[in-house]
């Protein structure tokens, strides 16, 4: 039997599933060697995306990947066009509060320069159309 929860007052039963994760594109502007942290052998490993949202003002930002996942960034090299799923983190260590943003998964997208432009086929294909129409009549008086 599945018990439900519900919050003083409430007709619907609260849902303990996960928020949604986050994700954001970018190019990948700074690999950072992997770095030992504390006497258990914490592993982590830092990396800049350039997040160009608005391209007047890119941002540079700081992601680091922990224990097994240090790996997934040796795919990748500087410049390429990746996805980032990642989750905030925060804490507070004497009295200062830290955010990070820990990725767990990344994937390689298609550059722009790479991707096929089809604009140039369809554009040829309407100036083949438009040199196989017949010569205008000047005499016509019809507006079409």
């Amino acid at each position: 039997m599945v018990k439900k929860f519900y919050f003083f007052g409430s007709q619907k039963p609260y849902s303990f599933a996960k928020k949604p994760n986050m994700e954001l594109e970018g190019k990948l502007f700074r690999k950072y060697e992997e770095q030992i942290v504390g006497t258990k052998g914490f592993r982590k490993r830092e990396f800049v995306i350039d997040y160009a949202e608005n391209p007047s003002y890119p941002q540079k930002i700081k992601f680091e990947l922990v224990q097994e996942k240090c790996a997934e960034l040796d795919k990748f090299n500087e410049g390429d066009t990746i996805k980032v799923y990642f989750n905030i983190r925060g804490s507070e260590w004497q009295g200062k509060y830290y955010v990070n943003l820990n990725a767990w998964k990344l994937e390689k997208l298609a550059d722009a320069a790479n991707k096929p432009n089809t604009d140039t086929d369809t554009t040829a294909e309407k100036t083949l159309q438009a040199d196989n129409l017949p010569a205008l009549n000047e005499e016509d008086d019809l507006p079409f």
